[in-house]
């Protein structure tokens, strides 16, 4: 008999991504049958799950009672919380605390967390600032203190970002420019549609070898200056790295996350997104080689030309 396995934010890119390996996994969509979860079952994404056999349920999160039918007879659930939806800590933690009480009550074998973390304490309180770290911090110490079996999988940089991060001159030329040292600067830069069921499906098949560890879901660490350099080589125009004052990127960036999002490219030169932690660990779990920067401009060339 399958196991069910529910994944929240389903149509989202995270979750989306979780699902389309299970299912092209011959293994795994025989042991698991999936139910996932979205806020609007009518939307084409949800049809489209329900035409490959996917069970689509809306669920709310605000409450342990309203998540439980979510996760009620599930073995594995996938949990992801998305701050910028209400750009609230406490609602994203309080949603994140529902589910893990919903997951405790239900009996839930493995609880996988689309986790990050506490940049406050990190940074020794010099980055107080980033909310969307901060908060998926306390979810997952949260569900450490419950006692639900779970794994941690870190998501790195959305390579995705640099759509908007690497832009187009006059000249036709092409910059990335950030508030940090192009050669110091780590970052451990991520495939978020491609690469998170990899990861995810490595908790799974590494169960309970990985109960109460992190996975740090990133091809490798680049640095600016590396990332223009392949990223110049797959357009074949000149593209540069360059360090810009804090007040300039700032002015880029709309009122409210200005500071937040600053602070998170600092994060990227000190401490480090993951306090330089060591990602050939993690990297080997993943039985399907993660999507390298150079691969990822190739396949989206067209959106930068």
């Amino acid at each position: 008999m399958s196991k069910l396995i529910t994944v929240f934010g389903a149509t989202g890119v995270q979750g989306g991504s979780v699902i389309r390996s299970i299912l092209g996994d011959a293994a795994l969509s025989k042991e698991y049958k999936i139910r996932a979860i979205t806020r609007d079952t009518s939307k084409p994404a949800a049809k489209a799950l329900e035409a490959q056999g996917v069970e689509v349920v809306s669920a709310d999160m605000s409450s342990a009672e309203q998540a439980a039918p979510a996760v009620e007879g599930a073995h594995t659930v996938f949990l992801i919380t998305n701050f910028w939806e209400s750009t609230s800590e406490e609602v994203e933690v309080g949603q994140g605390r529902a589910v893990t009480d919903a997951s405790k009550a239900a009996g839930v074998k493995h609880l996988i967390f689309s986790s990050l973390l506490n940049t406050t304490e990190i940074s020794g309180g010099r980055l107080p600032n980033i909310t969307h770290f901060v908060g998926k911090s306390r979810i997952e110490q949260y569900i450490r203190d419950s006692g639900v079996p779970a794994t941690f999988v870190l998501p790195g940089l959305y390579m995705s970002n640099m759509f908007t991060m690497i832009n187009k001159g006059a000249d036709g030329n092409y910059a990335l420019a950030l508030p940090v040292d192009s050669v110091k600067a780590q970052v451990p830069l991520f495939d978020a549609g491609g690469d998170t069921g990899k990861f995810v499906k490595a908790a799974i098949e590494q169960y309970p070898n990985y109960v109460n560890k992190r996975i740090y879901a990133a091809t490798e660490y680049y640095t600016p200056a590396q990332m223009a350099s392949e990223f110049a080589e797959v357009i074949g125009k000149p593209t540069v790295s360059v360090q810009v004052p804090s007040e300039v990127f700032k002015s880029f960036l709309p009122a409210p996350v200005a500071q937040e999002m600053l602070e998170n490219m600092l994060l990227l030169e000190d401490p480090g997104y993951y306090a330089k932690a060591d990602l050939t660990e993690s990297v080997s779990l993943v039985s399907e080689k993660p999507t390298t920067w150079k691969a990822f401009v190739e396949a989206n060339k067209e959106k930068w030309l």
